[in-house]
């Protein structure tokens, strides 16, 4: 242990009032370096392949409403032509009978979009927009498996 004894006080010592900067620079220069070292790392994406989709198979209850959407953006409820503007009328009528049936909010009914892969999604987001005005509550999408295997 040390210590700094001075002879004959006359004068007291000057305080140093400067910071020392020497301990901040050693610590971000350790703290620079451990960063430096761990990203790389941490951002290594593996390049793998994804699988296909799997078709799974959907449970048809009688109170789901088929919304299709061909490619010239013709829109039918339950497969029989309907025009934009009945759909929400056709929603909020769907989910009178199902109020007055006593139908709890799990048994709802559903709407499942059938869009033409040609489609405009402006034509899918009108059945959507009809859907939140009328209050459907569960919107979902059928599609097809994606079958790129040999």
């Amino acid at each position: 242990m040390a210590m700094n004894v001075q002879a004959g006080g006359e004068e007291e010592p000057e305080l140093n009032t400067t910071i020392n900067t020497t301990p901040l620079v050693d610590v971000m220069l350790v703290m620079l370096i451990i960063f430096l070292i761990t990203i790389p790392v941490a951002l290594k994406v593996v390049p793998v392949q994804l699988p296909n989709a799997r078709n799974i198979a959907t449970i048809t209850k009688p109170e789901n409403i088929v919304i299709a959407v061909d490619k010239d953006e013709n829109i039918y409820y339950n497969n029989a032509l309907t025009s934009p503007g009945d759909l929400k009328g056709k929603f909020e009528a769907a989910l009178r009978r199902a109020q007055a049936a006593g139908t709890s909010a799990a048994m709802m009914p559903e709407v499942h979009i059938r869009g033409d892969r040609n489609v405009r999604f402006e034509a899918v987001g009108r059945v959507i927009l009809a859907c939140q005005q009328a209050g459907i509550l569960k919107v979902g999408f059928l599609t097809e498996p994606r079958n790129d295997a040999p």
